[in-house]
């Protein structure tokens, strides 16, 4: 998670910079300016998850910066901080994730986190991305893979689901289907392989006689961030895990 923190008083930087720290421990990245002119220039190019902007400040102040920030990425999430409660309209007209009155507390910047307008997602170095958390979802450098059936799709989800265990074909077409249907689901399967292929992502999924199972060492998900403990993928948890498919419980023990 990266932070920007722009207050033209040292002080008051400070006492933020402490309270964020306070709240998010060592999970987040921190950027801090009185400028910021110079924040706007640093991060023209850079991503910024959260921007904590005092909204008082000479030269730029923080609703212009904030314009200027969710042009350059529309789903920052914009937090102001002031002791002018006069701006809450402007707060609202931007769309703003949230507004904190000084002094601020570590409490208050944590309970704005928590409801982000834009949740954040979580990054990775892996080429494949999976989303557990909501809807399933499967990524390959940013983009949305496409399977050429839902079946595939739902049947890769629960490939994720038992986390790198082997599964039986009987036991995956039970998962599917209340019937057996053997030779859709060799189609399935041929087109799991097929798309991973294409997308540069092959040994991901493993076929071995009856069993299949994926490469988990070669994928980022956040419901395997989640069971690690990464705070990031703890914060994206809302309680709803693969909604979409009927057989899904999430185990966060």
């Amino acid at each position: 998670m990266r932070i920007l923190l722009v207050d033209d008083e040292d002080l008051q930087l400070l006492r933020l910079e402490s309270e964020v720290k306070k709240a998010l421990g060592n999970s987040a990245e921190l950027f801090s300016y009185k400028n910021p002119l110079d924040a706007l220039k640093d991060h023209r190019s850079s991503v910024i998850d959260i921007a904590f902007l005092d909204i008082e400040m000479p030269g730029l102040n923080g609703v212009e910066l904030a314009k200027q920030l969710k042009k350059i990425n529309p789903l920052i999430n914009i937090i102001f901080v002031t002791a002018y409660s006069e701006y809450a309209v402007d707060a609202y007209n931007l769309h703003a994730s949230g507004y904190v009155t000084k002094p601020v507390t570590a409490a208050r910047i944590k309970e704005e986190i928590e409801a982000l307008r834009y949740p954040l997602q979580l990054t990775g170095n892996k080429k494949l991305q999976i989303k557990c958390f909501g809807n399933f979802e499967v990524f390959v450098d940013g983009e949305p893979i496409r399977f050429s059936y839902k079946k595939s799709k739902e049947a890769f989800a629960y490939l994720v689901d038992r986390e790198g265990s082997a599964i039986n074909v009987n036991e995956l077409n039970a998962i599917l289907w209340e019937e057996d249907h053997p030779s859709y689901l060799r189609n399935l399967i041929a087109d799991i392989q097929l798309t991973l292929k294409n997308a540069g992502c092959g040994d991901v999924f493993v076929k071995r006689h009856n069993e299949c199972y994926i490469d988990v060492t070669k994928v980022d998900c956040d419901a395997y961030q989640y069971k690690k403990g990464d705070p990031n993928a703890i914060r994206l948890y809302r309680g709803e895990y693969m909604i979409q498919y009927s057989w899904p419980i999430f185990e966060d023990a």
